[in-house]
């Protein structure tokens, strides 16, 4: 292949924009190389939006966010509650926020956060969800998952999509961390799986 020409290394500075319906809500994202799945929804966040009850009250938390699809069909989905989306990329963060007020979503926000570390303490969340990356090390799951567990309210649930070769990782550490664990749905690639706070 080719060196790209100027043409193509100008296009390719320019923002990705493409319009995609989620749980019934259809919202225009824009993005930019660099980002998770820059064209397109990935299949794991489809998969995980299709299997999680919101309800409409719910104050939701979105962790590692990318440019806010989940976070944003969150808010969408709880229009009475508030939702926090967070991110370790700067990037990431700037384009969920851009995409929040190109589509009038008021109640979502995103901020920095190394997982649930810069989360302002006190805050407390009906449903937390997490598309986790597959190259995330274990200190890391077991970190989103004692920390998710602090932050969720009584009754609360832990949502994640993860490739199915984690699929046992989480059953077992799931279950020793909240002591619950349900799997929603296995597909060819991904799994989705909830926990509750008893």
């Amino acid at each position: 292949m080719p060196a790209p020409d100027k043409t193509t290394l100008k296009r390719w500075r320019q923002d990705i924009r493409f319009n995609a319906m989620l749980r019934e809500h259809t919202l225009t994202y824009t993005t930019t190389w660099g980002i998770f799945s820059p064209e397109s929804i990935d299949a794991g966040t489809q998969l995980l939006l299709d299997y999680m009850e919101v309800p409409a009250d719910a104050d939701c938390l979105d962790i590692g966010c990318g440019y806010g699809p989940i976070g944003m069909t969150l808010a969408k989905l709880a229009p009475q509650g508030q939702t926090l989306m967070v991110d370790k990329d700067f990037m990431a963060v700037e384009y969920a926020n851009k995409n929040c007020a190109l589509n009038g979503i008021n109640n979502a926000k995103a901020m920095l956060s190394n997982g649930l570390q810069h989360v302002p303490e006190g805050m407390k969340f009906d449903i937390i969800v997490s598309n986790l990356p597959a190259k995330a090390s274990k200190e890391q799951h077991y970190l989103f998952l004692y920390d998710s567990l602090a932050r969720l309210k009584p009754g609360g649930r832990f949502y994640v999509v993860t490739i199915n070769g984690l699929r046992e990782f989480m059953a077992r550490t799931m279950k020793e961390v909240f002591g619950d664990y349900d799997k929603l749905k296995q597909g060819k690639v991904y799994t989705v799986a909830v926990s509750e706070k008893r």
